[in-house]
């Protein structure tokens, strides 16, 4: 349920209103927009027309909605304004800005991450993606540098000013992740640890939760109101494929997600490519049609040496590739931006 207050309400009027909220023992969700404040609630369905009508009574409130969809935080119903993650020094991911994330797949030496932040800031990616704590299929394979890898990101990120993603796998890693990133990187394989949401759901820092292996939709938008429901309302999320029965690629890419979900969502959507698909010569035409279905940013693997790369070398980008797949997404983007397109004006009518 949320309650829309009057454009005129006060501050005393919105701490009023939040006062009956938490006194029949509802959880308060406040956004502020641009024009008026609305404020989500939270709790036992059974006894929301009760509150609904101490609501509706009270003068600062305008009007009070009843939300039938599962996803309460995440949805167009809860916030009316699309949500932009301010990273500071003008990086934001949600706008009218593509964010581009880039970067290796794991964090192998100073010598290699430090030549690929110089890479993608190059060719103007804003993020640098790297992994320092590497959850990998089989257990002999590179599991990342841990912490010595972080730092080594956080010098990538002094020489360049780029900003930093990078995965949280666990709870006990939460401090030294926080440390040294600017944004929480949740994997596919952790999108329902539920524990783990909601940990990450207390802290000031924005996450980018990947979909799961076989996640559908609902159950992705799910798993982002689990870090909402908690207090941290920065999320982005990141489609990143399904597993179906194809073995040509790594994952089924499924690009319908993105216009499907910002129907559905406030929450900005950026596509990685790299996981959708696991084939270089693949990233690129899937970064340009994500762009082209209206993503607010991608995510790509960028190595200087993918043949010797310790983890997703066949996945990765060259400097070259790179280089040209940026030159062609900033293309489509510029194009988006100039004409306003048929299917955004379905999406936010």
């Amino acid at each position: 349920m949320i309650a829309v207050l009057k454009r005129d309400a006060s501050r005393e009027d919105k701490d009023q209103v939040i006062e009956v909220i938490r006194g029949e023992n509802f959880e308060v969700h406040p956004i502020q927009g641009v024009e008026k404040t609305v404020v989500g609630v939270l709790g036992d369905p059974a006894r929301k027309s009760n509150l609904k009508e101490k609501l509706e009574t009270m003068g600062a409130v305008e009007r009070v909605v009843l939300i039938s969809d599962p996803y309460k935080l995440t949805s167009w119903n809860f916030k009316q304004e699309k949500t932009v993650i301010d990273l500071g020094d003008g990086v934001k991911v949600g706008g009218d800005q593509l964010t581009v994330m880039a970067g290796p797949c794991s964090v192998e030496n100073r010598e290699q991450i430090i030549e690929t932040a110089k890479i993608v800031k190059a060719g103007g990616a804003q993020i640098l993606r790297g992994g320092a704590f590497k959850p990998r299929t089989s257990p002999y394979s590179f599991q990342g540098l841990g912490e010595e890898g972080l730092k080594l990101m956080a010098e990538a990120r002094e020489e360049t000013g780029l900003k930093i993603v990078t995965e949280l796998m666990d709870i006990e890693h939460i401090d030294v992740v926080c440390k040294y990133t600017d944004i929480i990187q949740i994997g596919a394989r952790n999108m329902q640890n539920y524990s783990l949401l909601k940990e990450i759901g207390k802290l000031d820092k924005p996450v980018m939760l990947k979909r799961g292996m076989a996640a559908t939709i609902k159950e992705w938008l799910l798993a982002a109101e689990y870090v909402m429901n908690n207090g941290n309302h920065d999320v982005i999320l990141c489609e990143r494929g399904v597993r179906t029965f194809g073995e040509e690629t790594r994952n089924t890419m499924d690009l319908s997600s993105i216009p499907l979900v910002q129907q559905l969502s406030h929450l900005p959507v950026i596509a990685d490519p790299s996981h959708g698909t696991g084939r270089w010569e693949l990233v690129i035409p899937v970064a340009r049609a994500a762009v082209a279905v209206g993503a607010d940013g991608v995510m790509v693997e960028v190595h200087p040496d993918p043949q010797n790369a310790l983890s997703d070398g066949p996945q990765s980008l060259k400097p070259k590739n790179y280089h040209l797949m940026m030159d062609e997404i900033k293309a489509i983007n510029n194009s988006l931006h100039s004409f306003e397109s048929r299917e955004r004006k379905i999406a936010y009518a």
